[in-house]
């Protein structure tokens, strides 16, 4: 039997109201089965829906399970900051002033106040380093270019498994036309810095066919893996601002900073709808 929930939608990293990725967020998740999860995520058709739960660990505010329509993630970015928004909104405290501690399939996730915008600290990837010469050959293919146009190639694995490709200019990364089949089975993301006179400083789409999101508007997990790469590789500064959702008719801006050891990812977020779900 269905009970009415807490439910909102909340605009992530969009540079103005509903230009960026909206995430839809069950704000007391609490009861619900996996599969009516599951269901939830796979009907409300955003590239991921999440389900707010009281935390298992007590170094935590809340805990937070992540679905897209073709499954369940340990993490993502967008969901990340929508989902903190959407639990503040709700009377949400946190043990810290301006901080708070997320639990989700990577571990716990801290999250800080940047001004008028929520940042989180980037999980550790759990795999980097060059991407081997097949698997680069079947991405450069699927992508619908040569391999010299590839500057670099990098995993950048923060949990949903991204592979990111750095090209020359913005213009080539707007300009793909991916072939989703041939690309089934990999997360892509690519990136290429944008001209001096622009408004951000990096153009980044993120490619996702095996979870029913053929494209991502705007995706925190990527420019979080990105961030960690480029920043630390010398090909970004430490502080810059990506572009996403250019294709798709969104303005999405990412806020990238490191300090010390740690890759903050930050953006706007606005609730657009707020109300009750029959669950």
């Amino acid at each position: 039997m269905s009970r009415r929930r807490r439910f909102a939608q909340v605009d992530v990293f969009g540079a103005q109201a509903l230009l960026g990725n909206p995430v839809a967020v069950v704000v007391d998740a609490e009861g619900m089965p996996d599969a009516q999860m599951a269901a939830f995520a796979r009907w409300t058709n955003l590239s991921e829906t999440t389900f707010l739960l009281p935390p298992t660990d007590p170094a935590a505010d809340y805990r937070l399970r992540i679905f897209t329509p073709g499954g369940e993630l340990p993490f993502a970015g967008h969901p990340t900051l929508g989902s903190a928004h959407a639990w503040l909104a709700a009377g949400g405290v946190p043990r810290g002033t301006d901080t708070m501690v997320q639990e989700c399939g990577v571990g716990l996730v801290e999250l800080r106040r940047d001004g008028d915008r929520l940042a989180f600290a980037a999980p550790p990837l759990v795999r980097s380093g060059p991407v081997d010469s097949e698997t680069l050959a079947r991405a450069v293919a699927a992508l619908g270019i040569r391999p010299g146009d590839v500057v670099a190639a990098e995993w950048v694995d923060n949990g949903p498994g991204w592979l990111a490709v750095l090209l020359r200019s913005a213009d080539e990364v707007l300009a793909l036309r991916p072939d989703f089949a041939a690309m089934r089975g990999m997360d892509v993301g690519v990136v290429a810095p944008l001209p001096p006179d622009s408004d951000a400083d990096l153009e980044v789409r993120g490619f996702v066919p095996g979870l029913g999101i053929p494209e991502d508007p705007v995706t925190g997990s990527l420019n979080a893996g990105i961030a960690m790469w480029l920043i630390g590789s010398g090909f970004a500064p430490d502080r810059y601002v990506a572009s996403q959702g250019t294709v798709l008719g969104r303005v999405g801006r990412v806020h990238v900073e490191r300090i010390g050891d740690r890759y903050w990812i930050g953006g706007s977020t606005r609730t657009v709808v707020d109300g009750l779900a029959a669950l």
